[in-house]
């Protein structure tokens, strides 16, 4: 008797075209804006010729550094951070007994995933405007907070998933052999946990990266990251330098997030 063939999605009829139509609507105008920002003309409309021009001019943009230098900081600071805490959460959830209440930790954990990102913004908007009032303070703090409280869950989700899928036999050895919690974490958790920990930060690096809601809302004049200075651009005219910095930008985040993927998959 022959053996019933197993379901495939990719055998229904039409399947294949649908996902083709799709991926050419995804991926065709970002791969358009990066042939642009080679563009010689200064339209956006037509080819005039391969050209670096729009490239250099943006490295030699003041304000476009000053810009990239504040997302640097604010990104690497955030993730620094929210890497930090979201490694402690996932350990306090996963490495003890289920106990009541775990279920409603894991929604305020995972709660900037849930609530639109403006009403986030809106929310951190109120509570910076007042202890900016309280205080005078109007640095770059008030971004790195902003930006680390809305990336922990991007950390949390793959170290709690490494942590899920690591055996604790190891542990329960080192315990056994009268290591303190502290040796345990150090000598057995963290070097599995590494991968998890690095692929949380670099999610949550290109979030923080990329995000222009919050940012817009909670920064002071002055303080444009690269995304908030590409948007107040476009508002005035759009120049091939905006493709160049568009495509700069896609390729750091094709990077850390192609990292993310490899380190995601990375056995023990």
């Amino acid at each position: 008797m022959a053996k019933p063939r197993a379901f495939h999605v990719a055998d229904l009829p039409g399947v294949g075209p649908t996902a083709l139509f799709v991926f050419a609507g995804l991926y065709a105008p970002i791969l358009t804006l990066v042939i642009y920002s080679f563009n010689a003309a200064p339209s956006v409309a037509t080819w005039d010729g391969f050209t670096f021009d729009w490239y250099v001019k943006a490295w030699n943009n003041d304000a476009v550094m000053n810009a990239a230098a504040n997302s640097l900081i604010v990104a690497t600071l955030a993730a620094i951070l929210s890497t930090g805490l979201a490694t402690l959460a996932a350990l306090g959830t996963t490495r003890r007994p289920a106990f009541f209440g775990i279920t409603a930790i894991y929604a305020a954990i995972n709660q900037p995933l849930m609530v639109p990102e403006i009403v986030t913004a809106v929310a951190l908007l109120i509570v910076v405007a007042a202890i900016k009032a309280a205080t005078g303070y109007a640095g770059l703090g008030y971004l790195v907070v902003a930006h680390t409280a809305f990336c922990i869950p991007f950390a949390y989700l793959p170290i709690r998933a490494r942590l899920e899928g690591m055996d604790l036999t190891l542990e329960t050895a080192a315990a056994d052999l009268y290591a303190s919690p502290w040796q345990s974490f150090r000598f057995v958790t963290l070097p599995q946990l590494a991968p998890g920990i690095l692929a949380g930060w670099m999610l949550a690096f290109v979030t923080s990266l990329d995000d222009v809601v919050i940012t817009e809302f909670i920064k002071s004049p002055g303080q444009d990251t690269l995304p908030t200075y590409m948007l107040g651009q476009l508002r005035r005219a759009m120049t091939p330098d905006i493709n160049a910095l568009s495509a700069a930008l896609l390729g750091l985040t094709l990077v850390l997030l192609s990292g993310f993927f490899l380190l995601s998959r990375r056995k023990s």
